[in-house]
C-alpha cells in the first residue's frame, strides 16, 4: 500500500503537469518529481520496467535514453499507455509504446546518438503500479560514441542538473553493486545539489552479480558509506533473461526468492526488492509533495499575478467585435499620449536608472549640449584680431583715423551674431531627433497592431517635421532681429558703464618680472607682479594686487633685447620711450628680467599685442618689411579696444540666445507635439477611414495573446486543483543526518543550466566496494572475475 490519506497527491501532480505542459517546461520543472540518475547500464530502465511489470523501454548499447522520459504511473483497473504528444490515443501494446518512444526520440535527436532536453511525457495506467511520477534521464557517459559531440559528457550532466538542482525533486541514485560505490557518478551529482542528503535515495542493482563470498550487507544496512534516506537493493533481469523474454512477474518472484534465500540479506528481505522500492518511493514522494506544495503554490500565484493585467486586457479584446476594436483603439491612443507626456515631463511610473531618456535628454541638450556648441564657434582670437584690423583700416580708407571707428565694431559684431545660426539649427535638429526617439520608445507598445503603429508613426513624425520647420524659421528670425540693431546702450554692455577715457580694458597678461637695472643704492633688482593691458603696464608688490607700485602708459613705448650677463641666469628685455622721456623715475629705460627664454618670448608677444613693438623689425629673405598689423601701435590699441567691446557685446548675445532658444523650442515644438498627440492624433487616425484595418493583429501578437491566455488558464486550473486537496495527514519523519563525507563532491565549474557546481571531475581514487562476482557477458552468460581483479571490502573512514 502507498501513503494512505495522501493518495490523491500524486494524481494531483500529474494533473498539474498536464495543465502546465501547454505553457512550456519551465513551469513543469518546478513540479515535485523523482529523477532517476545513474551511469550507462546501471539498471535504471530495468528498475522502471519492474515497476510497470512490462517491457516498454528502448534497449541497446551506448546512450539509449537520449531525451528525458517523464513517466507517470497511475493505479487503474485497465492497463494502457498514453503520450502527451499523441493525445487521445491509447497504447495497449507495450511494444508499440517502445517504438513510439524511439520514433519521438529520433524525431528531435536524429540517428547520431545526440541528446535533447525536450522531454517525452508517458502516462501508464495499470492495476500493478502505485501512483508515482519519475523522470528517466540519460545515463552518465564518459566517451562520445559515433557522431556524438565531444562534449556529450557535459551535455548529459547539464541536463541532469536542470532537474536535480530543483528543491522539489527527489533523486533516485542508481548504482550497480559490481562497480565502485564510493566513486558513483550518480551519488556525486546528488552530493553537489543535495549536500545534506535530504532528497537522495540510494538504489543498489546487480546484487546477484557479486563475487562469491562478498556481499553488500553493510551498505544496505546503511552502516558503510551511509546515506540519510538509506539504500534499497534490487535484482533485475540479466541480458540473457531479457533476450529470452523472461516474464517480469517471474523475475520479481526470483528477486524475492534471492533475498529470502541469501544468508546476507534474508534478515532484511522485507525491506529489499522492487515492490518495496515502489512503496517507499510512493510514500516518500507523497510526503515530499505535501512538504513542497505550499512553496509551489506560492510560485504559481506569483506567476498568475504577473500575468493577470495582461490576460485581462486580452480577455476584453475580441478581434472580431467592431465595438471592441474601436474601444481598444481609443485606449491605445490615450495610453500612447500619456506615455509620451510622461517621458517628456519625467513623471513616468518606471524610472530608468541606466540611461537618460526623453525629457532628461532634452534638458541636457538645453543646458549642456547647446552652450557647448556656442562655445565651439567662439572665434580664434588671432583670427578675430586680424578681422578687426582689416575692418578698422577699411573703415578709414585713405585717411588715417585718430579714433576707434564704431562702424568696424558693428561689422564685426554682426558677423559674429550671424555665425550663431549654425549652432541654433543644430540645436533644433538635436531636439527634433530626441522627440522622434521618444516617439519610437512609446510607439513600441503599439507593435501588436502593425498598421496602427505605422500610421501613428507616420502622422506624428510628419507633425514633428512641420513643427521643426516652423521652429527653424522662428529662430532664424530671432537671429536676424539681433543683427538688425546693435544696442550699445544695453545695461550689461561694458562701454555703457564708464567713460571711454576710463574704459576698463581686458588684461592681456599677468606674471612675475624682475626690474633689473635699479642700482644697489636704491634697493637693487627686485621682483614685482606685473599686469599688462592695452593701455598701460602696472606692477604690484605681490600677486594679491592690493599695493600698486607704478602704472606705466604704453604710448610711444618700444622694446629692445638686452644681452644676457656672463654670470646672470635671467633673460632680459628693455622698454624705452621713443621721445627720450624717462620711463620710470629717473630711468630712460626699464630692464625687465624673466626666468626662461619661453617666458621672455611670451612677454614680447603680449607687448606686441598691446602695441609695444621692437626697436628694429627684422626683414625677411624676400626683402619684405614688417607685417601690416605691426606697423602702427595706435592701430593695435584700437584693435584691442574693439576686441574687448566685441567680447562684451557677444557675451550679452550668448546669454540672450541661451535663454531664448529652449523657450522657443518648448513653445513651438515640444508642447505643440504633446498637444497634437493628445487632441489631434485620434481624429487623424479616424480620418483615414480604415479603423477596422488598423486594429488587425500581427501573427506574432495573435500567438502571444493565445499563449498568455493559455498560461493564465493553466495557472488558474493548477491553483484550483491544489485548492481541492487536503494535505492533513501523518507523515513518516525524515531519518536523522548521517556522515556522508565519504561521497566526493565533483570539483567542477558551475553549469549554465543550474548555476550549481558542474561536473568536470577528476577525483582521486577512492576505496572500492567489494568487487562484483559473476558478470553478464554479451550473450547473457555469467562469468566470474579473476581473483587478482577483486578488491578488498571498504573500510569506513
Amino acid at each position: 500500500m502507498g501513503n494512505r490519506g495522501m493518495e490523491d497527491l500524486i494524481p494531483l501532480v500529474n494533473r498539474l503537469r498536464d495543465a502546465l505542459s501547454s505553457v512550456g517546461e519551465r513551469c513543469s520543472l518546478h513540479l515535485p518529481q523523482i529523477a532517476v540518475v545513474g551511469g550507462q547500464s546501471a539498471g535504471k530502465s530495468s528498475v522502471l520496467e519492474n515497476f510497470v511489470g512490462r517491457d516498454f523501454l528502448p534497449r541497446g548499447s551506448g546512450i539509449v535514453t537520449r531525451r528525458p522520459l517523464i513517466l507517470q504511473l497511475l493505479s487503474d483497473n485497465t492497463e494502457y499507455g498514453e503520450f502527451l504528444h499523441c493525445q487521445g490515443k491509447k497504447f495497449t501494446d507495450f511494444d508499440e509504446i517502445r517504438k513510439e518512444i524511439e520514433t519521438e526520440t529520433h524525431r528531435l535527436t536524429g540517428s547520431n546518438k545526440a541528446i535533447s532536453p525536450v522531454p517525452i511525457h508517458l502516462r501508464i495506467h495499470s492495476p500493478h503500479v502505485l501512483n508515482l511520477t519519475l523522470v528517466d534521464l540519460p545515463g552518465i557517459t564518459k566517451v562520445p560514441v559515433g557522431d556524438q559531440p565531444t562534449d556529450i559528457e557535459y551535455q548529459v550532466r547539464d541536463m541532469i542538473m536542470q532537474y536535480i538542482c530543483k528543491e522539489n525533486c527527489l533523486i533516485l541514485a542508481v548504482t550497480p553493486a559490481n562497480t565502485d560505490l564510493a566513486n558513483s557518478d550518480a551519488l556525486k551529482l546528488a552530493k553537489d545539489v543535495d549536500p545534506q542528503g535530504l532528497r537522495t535515495i540510494g538504489v543498489i542493482t546487480k546484487l546477484d552479480l557479486m563475487d562469491e563470498g562478498t556481499n553488500a550487507r553493510q551498505i544496505l544496512e546503511n552502516k558503510l558509506l551511509p546515506l540519510r534516506r538509506g539504500y534499497i537493493g534490487v535484482v533485475n533481469r540479466s541480458q540473457k533473461d531479457i533476450d529470452g523474454k523472461k516474464d517480469i512477474k517471474e523475475a520479481l518472484r526470483a528477486e524475492k526468492e534471492f533475498f529470502l534465500s541469501h544468508p546476507a540479506y534474508k534478515h532484511m528481505s522485507e525491506k529489499m526488492g522492487t515492490p518495496y522500492l515502489q512503496r517507499i518511493l510512493n510514500q516518500q514522494f507523497t510526503n515530499h509533495i505535501r512538504d513542497t506544495l505550499p512553496a509551489f503554490r506560492s510560485h504559481l500565484q506569483s506567476q498568475l499575478l504577473a500575468l493577470k493585467k495582461e490576460a485581462e486586457d486580452y480577455m476584453q479584446f475580441n478581434p472580431n467585435d467592431p465595438a471592441r476594436r474601436t474601444k481598444t483603439l481609443l485606449q491605445l491612443v490615450q495610453r500612447f499620449a500619456v506615455d509620451f507626456e510622461k517621458l517628456i515631463e519625467g513623471s513616468g511610473d518606471k524610472v530608468d536608472t541606466v540611461n537618460l531618456s526623453g525629457g532628461a535628454k532634452i534638458n541636457r541638450i538645453f543646458h549642456e549640449r547647446f552652450p557647448y556648441e556656442l562655445i565651439k564657434i567662439g572665434s580664434d582670437e588671432g583670427k578675430l584680431r586680424t578681422e578687426i584690423n582689416y575692418a578698422i583700416r577699411n573703415t578709414h580708407g585713405v585717411r588715417t583715423g585718430l579714433f576707434t571707428p564704431d562702424t568696424a565694431f558693428e561689422a564685426i559684431v554682426k558677423k559674429q551674431i550671424s555665425r550663431l545660426k549654425g549652432p541654433c539649427v543644430k540645436f533644433i535638429d538635436m531636439v527634433s531627433q530626441e522627440l522622434t526617439t521618444t516617439l519610437y520608445q512609446c510607439i513600441d507598445k503599439l507593435s501588436s497592431f502593425p498598421k496602427l503603429r505605422d500610421e501613428t508613426e507616420r502622422i506624428v513624425t510628419t507633425e514633428i517635421r512641420e513643427l521643426e520647420t516652423k521652429c527653424r524659421d522662428q529662430v532664424m528670425l530671432l537671429i536676424d532681429i539681433q543683427v538688425a540693431y546693435i544696442n550699445t546702450k544695453h545695461e550689461d554692455f561694458v562701454a555703457s558703464k564708464v567713460n571711454k577715457k576710463k574704459f576698463i580694458f581686458k588684461v592681456i597678461r599677468k606674471g612675475w618680472l624682475t626690474i633689473n637695472n635699479i642700482g644697489i643704492m636704491k634697493g637693487g633688482a627686485k621682483e614685482y607682479w606685473f599686469i599688462l593691458s592695452a593701455e598701460n603696464l602696472s606692477w604690484f608688490k605681490d600677486d594679491k594686487e592690493k599695493e600698486k607700485k607704478y602704472m606705466l602708459p604704453l604710448d610711444n613705448l618700444k622694446l629692445r633685447d638686452v644681452e644676457k650677463g656672463f654670470m646672470s641666469s635671467k633673460y632680459v628685455f628693455a622698454i624705452f620711450n621713443t621721445e627720450l622721456r624717462n620711463v620710470y623715475k629717473d630711468y630712460k629705460c626699464l630692464e625687465l628680467a624673466c626666468n626662461s627664454q619661453e617666458e621672455l618670448d611670451s612677454w614680447k608677444a603680449s607687448l606686441l599685442r598691446a602695441g609695444v613693438y621692437p626697436e628694429k623689425v627684422a626683414v625677411d629673405e624676400q626683402g619684405n618689411g614688417p607685417p601690416e598689423n605691426l606697423s602702427n601701435p595706435q592701430l593695435e590699441r584700437q584693435v584691442e579696444t574693439i576686441s574687448n567691446l566685441v567680447d562684451s557685446y557677444m557675451g550679452i548675445i550668448y546669454k540672450t540666445v541661451r535663454d531664448l532658444m529652449p523657450k522657443t523650442m518648448m513653445h513651438l515644438m515640444i508642447n505643440s507635439v504633446k498637444e497634437f498627440i493628445s487632441s489631434e492624433l485620434l481624429a487623424q487616425l479616424y480620418a483615414l477611414g480604415e479603423c477596422s484595418a488598423l486594429m488587425d493583429e500581427s501573427p506574432e501578437q495573435q500567438q502571444h495573446r493565445v499563449e498568455v491566455l493559455q498560461k493564465h488558464a493553466a495557472l488558474k486550473e493548477a491553483l484550483a486543483a491544489i485548492g481541492e486537496i487536503s494535505t492533513s495527514t501523518c507523515t513518516t519523519p525524515l531519518p536523522p543526518p548521517v556522515d556522508s563525507s565519504w561521497i566526493k563532491p565533483s570539483s567542477l565549474p558551475k553549469t549554465a543550466a543550474s548555476g550549481k557546481p558542474g561536473i568536470r571531475s577528476h577525483a582521486p581514487p577512492v576505496p572500492r566496494v567489494p568487487s562484483a562476482g559473476p558478470k553478464s557477458s554479451p550473450n547473457g552468460s555469467r562469468q566470474h572475475t579473476s581473483q587478482q581483479n577483486r578488491t578488498p571490502a571498504l573500510v569506513p573512514r
